[in-house]
């Protein structure tokens, strides 16, 4: 009996340290969970601490953003508003006969360009009616030579331009839009674009010739009216062959084509949005928010139908102007308002 008696002691004692040992490993499990469940806990945390964190920085720059000027990429400068052709339709009317001096104008081309403006257009009225095409030819030169702008364009009716101009100037420009409506004299007769004997077609393809021959871009804008849209220009459009097609739907600008205080009437000139989509449809395989400043350098906002005119850069600066400017730059973004636009990266065959 007593060999026995030291094994059942033995036994006893490994019970006891057993349930010492369960006691501890159940404390130990519950520890564990404890300290998983803690870390779980101060993890989630933190990431929903960095979320919000993140959430807040992107808020912060979008309302950033939303207070930063827009940057005046592309300027379209309106600096006469006489014109020798009297389009019905006309949106930029000759309701003054205002023009800079010449070196006042320099001045807020180089503010503009200060400001982040890489494309300068020209247009009127009729751009080349002041002096014969000088003061737009000083502009043109002053915007390349010494701003080394990346593009420099204009847009006339044509009527007034002459070989002389290219000789001087053509170097220093890289795109002439043409405004054509109608490949048919009598719908141009019918919408103002005519001027006497002159017939518009046929200097139309004399400027293209001596586009291609002085090396500029050549384009082409149309507007679309009531008398031009059943017709098919693809055939014209394509023997001319434009760098750039541009056509746009006529529009009703209070106070410019409407309105008691307006020198033209639109009304008759109008079609449906159908209508313009119709025309787009018919020339869809050559389809492809503007920033208007007018000429007392005032940034035009045109999103009310009306032009309402912001201070000019002459006298507060562009940053300060372009804020009431009404321009939207993703739209002008999306619409492809940045495009190829100068003759040096466009590549083409003369």
């Amino acid at each position: 009996m007593w060999v026995f008696k030291p094994i059942a002691f033995a036994g006893k004692l490994l019970s006891a340290f057993r349930l010492q040992l369960s006691c501890v490993w159940s404390s130990l499990v519950s520890l564990l969970l404890g300290l998983r469940a803690a870390f779980r806990l101060a993890g989630t945390e933190s990431s929903r601490h960095q979320s919000r964190k993140a959430a807040a920085e992107t808020r912060r720059e979008e309302e950033e953003g939303m207070n930063q000027p827009p940057t005046p990429l592309s300027v379209n400068y309106h600096f006469t508003r006489q014109c020798n052709y009297k389009c019905g339709f006309c949106f930029h009317t000759a309701k003054t006969s205002f023009v800079l001096p010449l070196e006042d104008a320099k001045r807020g081309l180089l503010l503009l360009k200060e400001a982040g403006m890489e494309k300068i257009n020209f247009s009127g009225g009729e751009p080349f009616l002041q002096d014969r095409g000088e003061y737009l030819g000083q502009l043109v030169k002053f915007c390349k030579e010494e701003l080394h702008l990346p593009s420099v364009s204009i847009v006339s009716n044509g009527s007034l331009i002459r070989e002389r101009w290219f000789r001087s100037y053509a170097e220093y420009l890289d795109i002439l839009a043409i405004s054509c409506d109608s490949f048919d004299e009598q719908v141009n007769v019918l919408i103002g674009r005519g001027q006497g004997k002159k017939n518009h077609v046929q200097n139309l393809q004399k400027l293209r010739t001596w586009c291609r021959d002085y090396r500029v871009a050549f384009k082409i804008n149309s507007v679309i009216n009531r008398f031009n849209v059943e017709e098919d220009m693809r055939e014209q459009i394509k023997a001319l062959n434009p760098v750039r097609w541009k056509v746009f739907q006529c529009l009703r600008i209070e106070g410019e084509n409407a309105g008691e205080d307006a020198l033209r009437e639109a009304e008759r000139f109008l079609i449906s949005d159908e209508e313009f989509e119709g025309f787009l449809h018919r020339h869809k395989e050559m389809k492809d928010s503007y920033l208007i400043l007018d000429e007392y350098m005032r940034f035009l906002n045109c999103r009310n139908g009306r032009k309402e005119p912001s201070k000019s850069i002459l006298d507060v600066g562009v940053e300060e102007a372009v804020k009431f400017s009404g321009f939207d730059e993703k739209m002008f973004l999306k619409r492809g308002g940045k495009y190829v636009w100068s003759k040096a990266d466009l590549q083409l065959d003369w």
